[in-house]
């Protein structure tokens, strides 16, 4: 998927059981309970769920749970569950097919989309998953730009981290 693409609608279950999806200007994030990459912008990605109250804001976990078993549905509640709740659904995608239809290479795979569902950015939170004090700003500035309806002034970065994990 490109940027300007209309990215595709999708419905997948949190981790209460309740199914969720795109929903007006909203932050698509494929990541896991694994990937140190996933873990070292974890914080990062929750705080800007919590400060863009206005953005839907979707975790997605699409990795194989069979051959990584910590990212597991199961997992995945215990996590959120330990953590006192997330400002965020975490989602998952047993079958890939999200995944797939947006093309995510790495966990975490950053996608926001505008109102329109078009996708608008596309890549990492920000340079550097192990300094904090870069606080997402790429995909700050994305959804600042997006949510006056403008385009980001850097539309697109390379997403980084670990790859996903296909079960084919």
């Amino acid at each position: 998927m490109n940027v300007g693409d209309q990215a595709p609608s999708f419905s997948l279950p949190d981790t209460s059981g309740e199914q969720r999806g795109p929903d007006g200007v909203t932050a698509v994030v494929f990541t896991c309970n694994h990937c140190p990459y996933a873990l070292g912008w974890h914080d990062r990605l929750l705080a800007v769920a919590r400060d863009y109250e206005g953005v839907t804001f979707l975790l997605v976990n699409p990795n194989d749970a069979e051959r990584y078993p910590t990212d597991s549905y199961a997992a995945m509640k215990e996590r959120v569950e330990a953590d006192g709740g997330w400002p965020a659904p975490y989602l998952r995608d047993e079958s890939q097919e999200v995944a797939r239809a947006y093309g995510a290479q790495t966990t975490p795979d950053v996608f926001v989309l505008d109102a329109d569902g078009r996708l608008r950015y596309r890549g990492a939170p920000d340079s550097d998953y192990r300094d904090p004090g870069q606080d997402a700003v790429w995909l700050r500035d994305a959804l600042d730009a997006v949510s006056k309806g403008e385009a980001p002034a850097l539309a697109e970065t390379e997403p980084v981290g670990c790859s996903v994990k296909w079960t084919q």
